[in-house]
């Protein structure tokens, strides 16, 4: 994965205020890896990731590293970013490894243009019914409730939770958190009896306010490659590509969210 030198930093940067914005619930690191725990619920929480480009990889290493999943009968997944040693896509090819959902992590300048819509309440916590409402539309099976619940109330940056609701029915979500001059989006979610309405847009636009309030300067997401109608929206407000990332997981894994 061919990267210039000169973008590493602000890469390692945005990997770094990306783990604290989803913090997984467990954490360990070893030889230049991250290893993230959170009882299966989505791959970001729950997976390897190179910290340094000093990173060492080697079969030893690999079942290593791989060992503290397998104990808590979770699959090992790799999360490959342009940090990772480019060996590692080879070794983990070569067990079979199958790479899957190429991701895109995208910036943008915030500026004060950004007007927050009255229909796009933000809060600080989520309510009950935001957690029930965005576990219901992500969707999140049942047992992981308990842990995308620990880890929403576990946040210790600025954090805003996007709720629009229409006669008290749930009609979209969105999670911005802040950490320093970064704006981070996660999870835009629209109810599908209500797509087609600009939801997405007002309630991108009114974290990005939100976010230029707390202090953001610039805002950053992550979006599947093939996310073909996000994809439009976000050139739309100035997203431009900055690296991207995919996973490689074992023959026939366990299923989790990604």
């Amino acid at each position: 994965m061919a990267v210039n030198p000169l973008n590493l930093e602000r890469i390692r940067r945005l990997e770094e205020i990306t783990f604290r914005a989803w913090p997984a619930l467990d954490t360990a690191s070893h030889a230049g890896w991250l290893q993230r725990f959170s009882n299966g619920y989505t791959k970001r929480a729950n997976s390897i990731n190179a910290l340094e480009t000093i990173a060492k990889i080697y079969s030893e290493a690999i079942d290593a590293l791989e060992a503290p999943y397998r104990a808590r009968g979770l699959p090992p997944v790799w999360r490959i970013t342009p940090l990772a040693p480019p060996a590692a896509e080879g070794l983990l090819e070569a067990r079979g490894y199958r790479r899957l959902e190429e991701s895109l992590v995208q910036v943008a300048p915030l500026d004060g243009s950004f007007i927050p819509d009255p229909a796009v309440n933000i809060t600080s916590h989520p309510s009950l019914d935001w957690l029930a409402g965005f576990a219901e539309l992500s969707p999140v099976s049942p047992i992981h409730r308990p842990t995308m619940t620990r880890m929403l109330q576990s946040i210790a940056l600025p954090v805003g939770f996007a709720l629009v609701e229409e006669a008290s029915r749930p009609l979209a979500f969105a999670l911005g958190v802040v950490e320093d001059d970064y704006l981070g989006i996660f999870d835009i979610l629209v109810s599908p009896a209500a797509r087609r309405r600009g939801l997405a847009r007002r309630v991108l636009r009114s974290v990005c306010a939100w976010g230029y309030a707390q202090g953001a300067r610039f805002a950053y997401l992550q979006v599947v490659d093939s996310n073909a109608a996000a994809r439009p929206l976000y050139v739309e407000h100035g997203f431009e590509t900055v690296y991207t990332y995919w996973y490689r997981v074992p023959p026939s894994p366990q299923s989790s969210r990604p």
